[in-house]
């Protein structure tokens, strides 16, 4: 018994209340097991708008779904679990352990996200998460062997309502281009398939075989028919933030969402005396109506109240909310060129800008929200030809001091056009420069390119800051 990914939370609620009787009567050795899956994370515990919050979410599996922890449940989740608002990204993702800690999660696939703090970092959030970390296609270059040392496993084995459960992780392959690359240089990601099927003999003996992904449904379906030989009954993905539950072949494929906004989830109804499937009910539910957790709803709060002790500086008044992908964008890429006024162009990737400037006071907070990166600002000299290609291939930049005419480029400090064999002074940040979204022509053009050490989000802090605004006389960008 299967429903569809579209069919409302209630619904399916009914469909398991009527199928509990009939499975029942099919073996009083069956089992049940529920999985609630979230992904994309980011540090999105207080929520993304009121009511939505990772507090609302833990007692929304309480009210509508009967969770306990000590029940037939299994929480996992598909990565990204840090870096978005400072609450989270101050603290370089030790609140987003301690508030999934609280909401009893059983396992994580490594996000890229998880490396944007370094492998220090990632070791040490490893270390107080009470989950494990799962990632079986990352590999040590020098060994071929999974980083273990850090706190990265290639599988779980997790009981549950007297069934064994085993679960593989895998991470986007792309994670060298989409974190800091430095922070994973010592390391390779490997193709998906082969990774599980090396893994997957260590599962041998379990009842059930979970994959858990950060790996976008484009990819992950594809992987879900490679190895359907090996009879995964469940994958669930991550990274592009979707949020589906449908049926491929016999495995049950999840995406949980973004930000805690929303959840999948599967129940399976299980023999193991006959090791076979009495059933299975999936869905998607969004984050809406549920009250807050109060233990959960406590350490957000705790952690909240540190993030704007640290964060409370007052840095501007803004008339109304700036939205990013607009005018925030080049707010900020101008700031560069107005700190750095000997340089003649800057690029910056739109990916790291996060959010929006919101109205009324401006903080400290507000700014790591919208530029939560440890980037710095890199110095580079390079001919117009390979500034022409970073703007071609590198990902659609933010670009300051350039405008296009007639599909030609022209600086417009000069009003000059863009030569190719000329040389420029070109500011990037050091996502980047290191070959972050493609941009890796820039280091082989100049090798030697100057660190500022300048944090890519203090040009634009010191630029609102010299606006000198005031609750009375606050910014406004009409």
């Amino acid at each position: 018994m299967v429903t569809r990914s579209s069919l409302s939370y209630a619904l399916l609620l009914a469909l398991l209340s009527c199928a509990l009787p009939l499975f029942a009567q099919q073996g009083a050795a069956s089992r049940e097991l529920t999985v609630l899956y979230t992904n994309d994370e980011h540090g999105w515990m207080e929520g993304m708008s009121p009511g939505q919050g990772a507090a609302n979410l833990y007692n929304l599996w309480r009210e509508r779904g009967g969770y306990r922890e000590d029940g037939p449940f299994l929480v996992l989740s598909g990565g990204d679990n840090w870096t978005g608002p400072a609450i989270s990204t101050w603290v370089q993702g030790a609140s987003m352990v301690d508030v999934m800690n609280a909401m009893h999660y059983d396992a994580s696939a490594v996000g890229n996200h998880e490396f944007d703090f370094g492998l220090d970092a990632l070791s040490a959030r490893a270390s107080e998460a009470g989950f494990p970390y799962l990632g079986a296609n990352i590999r040590w270059k020098a060994t071929g062997r999974v980083p273990e040392d850090i706190g990265i496993l290639p599988y779980t084995i997790v009981e549950k309502n007297g069934l064994s459960i085993g679960i593989i992780g895998l991470t986007t392959t792309s994670t060298p281009f989409v974190t800091m690359p430095t922070h994973v240089r010592d390391l390779d990601f490997t193709p998906y398939a082969a990774a599980v099927r090396e893994v997957f003999p260590a599962l041998a003996g379990t009842d059930l075989q979970f994959l858990i992904s950060h790996v976008c449904m484009n990819e992950l379906e594809p992987l879900v028919r490679e190895i359907v030989d090996l009879g995964i009954d469940l994958a669930g993905g991550g990274h592009c933030n979707e949020l589906s539950a449908r049926k491929i072949g016999d495995t049950i494929v999840l995406g949980g969402g973004y930000h805690f906004t929303a959840y999948a989830s599967a129940t399976f109804y299980y023999d193991p005396t006959q090791d076979r499937y009495l059933g299975t009910v999936y869905g998607t539910q969004q984050n809406r109506g549920g009250d807050a957790d109060r233990v959960v709803d406590n350490i957000v709060a705790q952690w909240a109240g540190l993030s704007a002790e640290a964060l409370r500086e007052t840095i501007a008044w803004n008339a109304s909310r700036l939205e990013q992908g607009g005018i925030l964008d080049q707010l900020i890429i101008d700031s560069w060129l107005a700190a750095y006024p000997d340089a003649d162009i800057a690029l910056t990737n739109r990916g790291g800008i996060r959010s929006a400037l919101p109205a009324g006071e401006i903080t400290l907070s507000a700014i790591v929200d919208i530029l939560p990166f440890d980037n710095t600002i890199i110095v580079a000299e390079v001919p117009g030809k390979v500034v022409e290609q970073a703007l071609r291939e590198g990902g659609r930049p933010v670009v300051a001091g350039l405008i296009e005419r007639n599909g030609e480029w022209f600086l417009s400090g000069s009003n000059t056009r863009l030569t190719p064999d000329a040389n420029y002074t070109l500011l990037l940040n050091s996502f980047m420069y290191e070959g972050g979204n493609n941009f890796g022509m820039v280091r082989e053009a100049d090798p030697n390119g100057f660190d500022t050490g300048m944090s890519y989000s203090q040009p634009f802090t010191d630029w609102l800051k010299s606006r000198q605004s005031t609750a009375e006389n606050p910014l406004s960008f009409d």
